[in-house]
Order: C-alpha cells, then sequence, then structure tokens
C-alpha cells in the first residue's frame, strides 16, 4: 500500500461506512451539535473455551489519543466521500455535510474520562467515558473501539499467563504469526500484560525496551546443508554472540546431539571469560525436555543457565508443564523449585492471537443526550435484560474489603459517592431485587476508577510509562482473590449498580416502552 493510500486507510476513514451516515443523518437533522455521551464497555469476560478468565486488563488508552491527535478530515477524504454514489446514482454525501467535516468536525472537541491502563477491569464496567457533539461522538466509536479492544484482550491473555508462568520471565515471539500491524498493538499489550520483553524490535525500541530473541532452526539447517554439523552453528553463533548466547537445541536430536554440542560450546565460551545463557526447547514433550535440560546443564557444571521453552504454549500448556516437572523431576534428582526458577517461557501464536477467545465483545453506547440544559439519560432496551446498558451519567467505583481484597465495582449516579454512606446497597443490575447491603465497617476502601483524560480535547491526563502501569497490573491482580484469578472455573466478581441507578434505570425502561407502545 502506498504511503498516501496508507494515510486515507489509517486516518479519518479508519470507520465503519455507518458512522458517516449516521454523521450525516445527525447533521441534517440538526442534532450534530447536541451533547451526548458515549460508554465503551464489555459485557462478558474472554472465554478460551475449556477456561475462561476472571478479570481483564485494560489497555490501548494510549494509542486510542495519540490517533485522535493526529487524525484529521484531508481533501483526499473528502473527496472520496464526494464520489459515493446512492443505489439511485446520486452523491451519498451532500456538500453541507462535506463542509461541516471540512471546517467544524474535530476531536479536540471531546471530554473524556477513562479507567487507566493495566488497571484489572470487569464486565459492564464503564471503561471509557465520552462527552461532545453527538455526531463527532459518535463518529469516534469505530477507531475507540478497534484501538481499545483488541489491546485488552491481549493484555488479558498475557495477564493469565504470566500467572501461570508464577512470574518467569516471558517472551513474547508472536509477531510472524500476528495479524498484520495487529502485532505491533499486540506486542505492546502483552508487554502491559505481563510479557517482559517481546521479539519485535520495532516496538520494543519505540517503547524502550531491549529486543529479545534466540536464533532459527535454519542456521542449523543452512550449516548441515553445507557440509557442516551442528555444532559448527552453535560456535558461530557463540563467537558472534559469546554473552548473549541462548542455543536452540532440538533441530536434530535435543538429548543426544543437541544438548551435549551446547555443553562442549558453553564449556569453549567458559574458558574465554564468558558466561552462556542457556538454551531454547522448541518441540517435543517440554517438561520431559526440561527435566533431562536440567540434569544434563547441572552435571556439566551450568546449573544457572536458562531452558527456555516454547512451541505453542498458553497459560494450560505452562500450567501442564509445571505440573508434570513438579511430579517427574525429583525422579531424576532434579531439584523442583530452582529448575522452575531457571525456565523461561515464550509465547508466540497463542498470545498475539488470543487463542480459543478471538474477540472482547466491547461496546459504544449512547447513555445521556443533553437537550435545552438538561441531561436526559438514554438507553437501549434488550430482550436479555443483562444487555441492557445502565444509562445516565455515572462514577465508577471499586470497593476492598476488610482483607483489602477487591470485593464489588459499584455503578453509581455521577452525583452519588458511597464513601459518605453508612450502608452501601449493591443491586444486580438486571435484577435490582437481588443484591447485598456493605457496612462501612465491612470496606477498608472505595476507591473511584475513572481519570480525567481529555477536556475540551486538551490532555489533562499525565500518561504513565509501561512500566508504571505493569505496576497498576501487578497491584490489582494482588488485591484480587485467589477464586477471580484462577485458571479454571473462576469465581464471579460483582458488579453492582448503586439503588438509585436501579430505581431510575426501570423508570427508564417503563417509559420508553410506554412512550413507544405500538
Amino acid at each position: 500500500m502506498k504511503a498516501k493510500a496508507r494515510k486515507t486507510a489509517e486516518g479519518f476513514l479508519f470507520t465503519d461506512q455507518y458512522q458517516l451516515t449516521m454523521g450525516q443523518l445527525y447533521f441534517r437533522m440538526g442534532l450534530h451539535e447536541q451533547e451526548a455521551q458515549f460508554e465503551h464497555f464489555f459485557r462478558n469476560y474472554p472465554d478460551y473455551g475449556v477456561h475462561k478468565a476472571g478479570y481483564c486488563i485494560n489497555a490501548g488508552l494510549e494509542w486510542l489519543l495519540h490517533w485522535m491527535e493526529e487524525v484529521q478530515v484531508r481533501e483526499s477524504d473528502l473527496a472520496y466521500l464526494r464520489g459515493q454514489k446512492s443505489r439511485a446514482g446520486n452523491p451519498l454525501f451532500g456538500e453541507d455535510f462535506l463542509s461541516w467535516l471540512k471546517n467544524d468536525f474535530s476531536f479536540t472537541r471531546l471530554n473524556m474520562r477513562a479507567i487507566p491502563e493495566g488497571r484489572v477491569v470487569h464486565p459492564n464496567v464503564p471503561l471509557t467515558v465520552v462527552r461532545g457533539p453527538l455526531a463527532m461522538v459518535q463518529l469516534l466509536e469505530t477507531s475507540l473501539l478497534n484501538h481499545l479492544n483488541f489491546q485488552t484482550l491481549i493484555a488479558t491473555k498475557a495477564a493469565r499467563i504470566h500467572e501461570s508462568g508464577r512470574g518467569q520471565l516471558l517472551l513474547e515471539f508472536g509477531m510472524r504469526r500476528a495479524h498484520g500491524l495487529g502485532a505491533n498493538a499486540g506486542a505492546r499489550a502483552a508487554l502491559i500484560g505481563g510479557a517482559d520483553f517481546t521479539s519485535n524490535v520495532g516496538i520494543s525500541h519505540v517503547l524502550g525496551f531491549a529486543p529479545r530473541g534466540t536464533h532459527a532452526h535454519s542456521m542449523i539447517q543452512a550449516f548441515i546443508t553445507l557440509g557442516h554439523k551442528e555444532i559448527d552453528a552453535f560456535r558461530a553463533y557463540a563467537e558472534i554472540y559469546p554473552d548473549d548466547c541462548t542455543l536452540l537445541v532440538d533441530t536434530v536430536d535435543t538429548l543426544e546431539s543437541g544438548i551435549p554440542n551446547a555443553i562442549k560450546v558453553f564449556e569453549e565460551l567458559r574458558k574465554k571469560g564468558h558466561k552462556p545463557v542457556g538454551v531454547r526447547l522448541d518441540s517435543g514433550d517440554l517438561a520431559y525436555l526440561a527435566i533431562q535440560a536440567a540434569r544434563m546443564l547441572n552435571a556439566a557444571g551450568f546449573p544457572d543457565t536458562s531452558i527456555v521453552l516454547s512451541n505453542n504454549l498458553d497459560e494450560l500448556v505452562i500450567w501442564q508443564i509445571i505440573t508434570q516437572i513438579e511430579e517427574e523431576a525429583p525422579r531424576y534428582g532434579v531439584d523442583v523449585d530452582h529448575l522452575l526458577k531457571r525456565l523461561v517461557y515464550g509465547v508466540g501464536t497463542r498470545l498475539i492471537t488470543s487463542h480459543g477467545a478471538p474477540s472482547l465483545g466491547g461496546v459504544f453506547k449512547l447513555v445521556a443526550l443533553r437537550k435545552n440544559g438538561e441531561w436526559i439519560p438514554a438507553i437501549k432496551i434488550s430482550e436479555t435484560p443483562q444487555k441492557t446498558p445502565n444509562p445516565g451519567h455515572k462514577n465508577v467505583w471499586r470497593i476492598y474489603d476488610r482483607r483489602g481484597k477487591a470485593t464489588a465495582d459499584l455503578l453509581s449516579l455521577e452525583d452519588e459517592d458511597p464513601r459518605k454512606l453508612k450502608k452501601i446497597v449493591l443491586r444486580k443490575a438486571s435484577d435490582c431485587t437481588k443484591g447485598r447491603v456493605l457496612d462501612q465497617s465491612e470496606v477498608s476502601e472505595i476507591e473511584p476508577l475513572l481519570a480525567d483524560i481529555l477536556q475540551a480535547g486538551r490532555r489533562v491526563y499525565e500518561s504513565p510509562s509501561i512500566e508504571e502501569i505493569r505496576g497498576f497490573r501487578r497491584s490489582d491482580i494482588e488485591r484480587l482473590d485467589a477464586g477471580i484469578r484462577r485458571l479454571m472455573n473462576p469465581h464471579i466478581y460483582h458488579v453492582s449498580i448503586s439503588q438509585r441507578l436501579c430505581e431510575m434505570k426501570k423508570a427508564l425502561i417503563r417509559s420508553v416502552k410506554d412512550g413507544n407502545s405500538a
């Protein structure tokens, strides 16, 4: 794709057609400047089939903000829209609407609040709240969902893999299997969610990380094909990278050739004053091979070299590998704890594609409109009560119990502050007859989650570094109950609404149904 075409595809026109047709309708009806509020949230945790997440990690906000700051309506965009025709052959977009886009449209007129990146988040909780002229907020929808849903999905997968690996070094290796330039967004999200490094050189440079990688089987194949041996390939790699030498040992025969040859090369490096990094296993029974690699390396005097495992790893595969090692390692005289601490996980395809749950059900819904100076709550009524959004201006609070563990997220009306209440009433959003009451003596902290991000299009939020975002993630996960964190059948985390919001929602549903009854 040529540079000009790429700017078109990734700029203002990075949207769905229906956003533009609605934008023109609002313009023609005089509604385009009507102030509106939309909320972004997801409805369900990622479901990977045999297992399901019990929490998500918020990600993607910084890249959305960059896009909003850089995007402009260009003459070439207007020319393209001018050329679109209706089925009758008439211009689909009128010159009046195109003139408005050219002269008046700008995302700099929007206000935004959001839950910061790296925070643990849950279904039906507003992650991003956008307020501004109706047509402008509407035209933000597609890009917002694209930027936020995908990175949240990948950050969540990375967090689960990190947890499964018990905090051991995690490398993101998925660039070659990623979906186009989604490799960049995915690598960033993986770094937020739990990956320590990525093999993606460009994004590593942009984010201030050193890229990590080993070498390919093809290097050894090339040497063998040219009449050399596996050990010659190892020696060549070690000579050029004597202080960064990790050798891939499964091209010929892992136990009979790869590891013995790697040990010979490591001994040669040690004599020259260098410390080898480790070996990488990319096929076979990884748990058994890791045990045998540790046994052989220990016997050769390399007890601290890393053992990198790769090949279609994810949270369940890593859990199975660890379980097998804990059972089998003592049989071979290998210390379990020591072996587990030297493992490094190289995770590729199943992380960068969120294998098993390829999308996050994030949506962007209108919750309020301003008319004659008064904000009016808006609602979409679903046949499935759980899919009926919570209307109006809201705040989001996280409630921690006496242990300091997160016990519920509470959605309240904007003027409510549960910190000032003696008793906090938590209602189920889909059925207000169900819920619970918390006394303040049962609560250690009530934390507001939404932060001011944009005011009149200007950033009022200092974006944290990736390392600071990782700190948010670590802190939030530590404050989750073990049942929420577990891989299989996690406990349900409670997301509730206040009594006043519940009553307002019920009244609004009745009003809308009565007013639109045939």
